[in-house]
């Protein structure tokens, strides 16, 4: 199995036990008593390696984009419908330990659980081979929907998104807060709380009101589209 996925992604691990363990979902962990940790420490890493791909192949390929366009764009080629749908086109499904209700509840096709596994993989490839291998396994994976989603020339905005998001998921219009204000006038930082209905969702921190709710609304929006 493993080296069937190795053949996929285009990359050999030296250590084969962590491309195993970024396929470990947490259903699995009460069923198997092999498995003592889920995927998502993996994932954790995988996502801080994927945003700074993103971010630098954005930056270099965009240079006629403002900060904000290139943060529309980054939010839609790293997010969970987007992983998710590249991870289908490899299957990678097919390989993820899951629990056998998981597994009923059509758990190899859940959206979440491949974003999140997909970020787990790249974990684990950088682990296991450091930033080249995981840079080049994004590269081919990624890279295409780069070229297509840059080329429909419509970025929303990041709150856009998460507005569409939470009034689909919850229809609940979000609201903002700002939570605090810190340092001299010159340098302020503002944080920012993004609710729906009195429920905190997420906060985000940035030296205006607007970029601090921008901030809040990309990590709500991954929060709301990973609730299982």
């Amino acid at each position: 199995m493993i080296n069937k996925l190795q053949q996929l992604i285009g990359y050999k691990f030296t250590d084969k036990s962590k491309i195993k363990q970024a396929l470990v979902h947490r259903s699995s962990l009460n069923e198997q008593s092999k498995f003592t940790q889920s995927n998502e420490r993996y994932e954790f890493l995988g996502d801080a390696v994927l945003e700074l791909w993103a971010s630098d192949q954005l930056f270099n390929q965009f240079n006629q984009f403002d900060e904000g366009k290139l943060t529309n764009l980054r939010a839609l080629v790293v997010c969970t419908q987007n992983l998710a749908k590249i991870s289908e086109e490899f299957n990678l499904g097919e390989f993820i330990f899951l629990s056998r209700g998981e597994e009923r509840h059509n758990g190899r096709h859940n959206q979440s659980i491949l974003a999140d596994t997909f970020e787990a993989v790249v974990g684990a490839i950088f682990l296991d081979g450091g930033i080249l291998p995981a840079f080049k396994f994004l590269d081919k994976f990624l890279q295409p929907s780069i070229l297509e989603l840059s080329s429909k020339e419509v970025y929303k905005d990041p709150k856009s998104i998460f507005q569409e998001v939470a009034q689909a998921k919850r229809g609940v219009t979000p609201k903002y807060k700002t939570l605090s204000e810190s340092g001299p006038d010159h340098q302020k930082v503002f944080k920012v709380g993004v609710f729906l209905d009195d429920q905190l969702i997420a906060q985000g921190r940035g030296n205006s009101k607007q970029k601090a709710q921008e901030a809040a609304s990309i990590k709500a929006t991954k929060i709301l589209n990973n609730l299982v």
